[in-house]
């Protein structure tokens, strides 16, 4: 997961000629698991402002590749919670899929400390 969500990220940055810059791509790839994560609900919730639904899918099928499912049941519901995001996707029910991806973003931040 972690190079593709990356690259993804890097999709949306300035660069030259459709390439990110060399310095933000070193960035990115330094990044921790936890904040690709985190990286990745924005990545979502930019996608959802700007009504990019293939791109909302790709972040959600990245999230659900990177669930560990020997960790309990958090997993489970995480799952739960994409499968339904997906769902409002498909209804183009966006604001309900982001408000739902922001929650989860808070909540990941304040767990890692990540701001």
């Amino acid at each position: 997961m972690t190079t593709a969500v990356a690259r993804q990220r890097l999709q949306y940055s300035p660069g030259t000629a459709g390439q990110p810059p060399a310095y933000l791509e070193q960035e990115v790839l330094g990044w921790s698991p936890e904040k690709i994560i985190l990286k990745t609900y924005d990545l979502f919730l930019l996608s959802a402002r700007r009504g990019d639904e293939q791109r909302m899918r790709r972040v959600l099928a990245e999230l659900i590749n990177a669930l560990n499912f020997d960790y309990g049941e958090l997993p489970q519901r995480l799952l739960r919670l994409y499968e339904y995001c997906q769902r409002c996707i498909a209804m183009r029910r966006y604001d309900d899929a982001a408000t739902i991806i922001a929650g989860l973003r808070q909540a990941w931040a304040e767990a890692f400390h990540l701001e």
